[in-house]
Formats: structure tokens, C-alpha cells, sequence
């Protein structure tokens, strides 16, 4: 039996028509613990732990109705490697968030996915102890 290159499921991606609403949906109606929240490049995501992890991370640059689940693997470009000699297709280039590098596809019906690996981890959660203290 193959090995699978994921390690675990490390963020649920929902995307926002309404990004102030929707953050107090899940802080307040909610209760969701806001673990960290950052404005750049025009994008604006927070991060929130509702049950523990993986977080759902609201984001407005992302397509509504949208989950995207990102799972963690040890290192991109094997698994990426691994994956294509399987029928896997990307979708799209690799690109950066702050935890590290990642790359879209989906499966066949549509359902939105990401690898990444975390070279990165838990950066926007340091800083925003940081922040805090």
C-alpha cells in the first residue's frame, strides 16, 4: 500500500462577501477564539480556533461559496513529484503564505484543496503574542 504525502489537515479556508460580519459571526454568535488576524497585499484573513485545530481562516480574497482544506506535507516539491506521476494536477503555480509554500488543485468534481509546507509554522500566532504582551 502507497504512503500518502499529507500529514494532516492544517487550515479550513473560507472565503468572505462580508469579511466584518463574518468575523463577528464566528467571534461572537460563534465564540471562536481569534488566534491571529493580518491586512496585507490587499488580503485580509484572520485566523479562528473554533474547535482546535485546524483553524478556519476567513479570508475576503477567496470565492464564496468556498471551503479550500490545506494539508501540511513534509516537503512540496516531493510531494508534488509524487502526486503528478499519480494523475495529480496542480492548480495553478506555487505560492507563499506566511506559514511557507503552497500549491492548489482540486479533485474531480471541483473541490478546492492546497498542499503546504510548513517552513513557517505558526509565524502569524508568534507575532501575534507578541503583539498582545
Amino acid at each position: 500500500m502507497d504512503r500518502t504525502p499529507f500529514k494532516r489537515l492544517a487550515y479550513v479556508y473560507v472565503g468572505t462577501t462580508d469579511y466584518d460580519a463574518d468575523h463577528r459571526f464566528y467571534k461572537d454568535v460563534l465564540g471562536a477564539r481569534l488566534v491571529w488576524e493580518f491586512k496585507e497585499f490587499g488580503a485580509r484573513v484572520a485566523a479562528f480556533d473554533l474547535a482546535g485545530e485546524p483553524y478556519l481562516l476567513l479570508a475576503d480574497h477567496v470565492k464564496t461559496p468556498s471551503k479550500r482544506l490545506i494539508y501540511e506535507v513534509e516537503d512540496l516539491g516531493a510531494a508534488s513529484k509524487e502526486l503528478k506521476s499519480k494523475g495529480w494536477k496542480p492548480d495553478g503555480r506555487k505560492f507563499e503564505i506566511p506559514d511557507g509554500p503552497c500549491i492548489n488543485f482540486g479533485d474531480e468534481s471541483g473541490n478546492e484543496y492546497a498542499i503546504l509546507q510548513m517552513t513557517r509554522p505558526r509565524i502569524l500566532e508568534a507575532e501575534s503574542r507578541k503583539v498582545k504582551e
